[in-house]
């Protein structure tokens, strides 16, 4: 996901993609201990996406505030 996308989401919208990968890394991990992970870069894929939805939050938080 691109953050020009990600800037187009409204702050609820963020809050439940969030949500939503959280999960997904939660089953991503869980596939990992058990053998049956396909593709381990999807971990390192979903680990961004949730860092760069967290600095567009962070950003919009400082600029409401400034």
């Amino acid at each position: 996901m691109k953050v020009n996308e990600i800037r187009n989401m409204s702050a609820a919208e963020m809050e439940e993609k969030i949500a939503g990968l959280k999960e997904e890394l939660f089953n991503l991990r869980f596939q990992l201990a058990t053998g049956q992970l396909e593709n381990p870069m999807r971990i390192r894929e979903v680990k961004k996406t949730i860092a760069r939805i967290k600095t567009v939050q962070r950003e919009e938080e400082i600029k409401g505030n400034a």
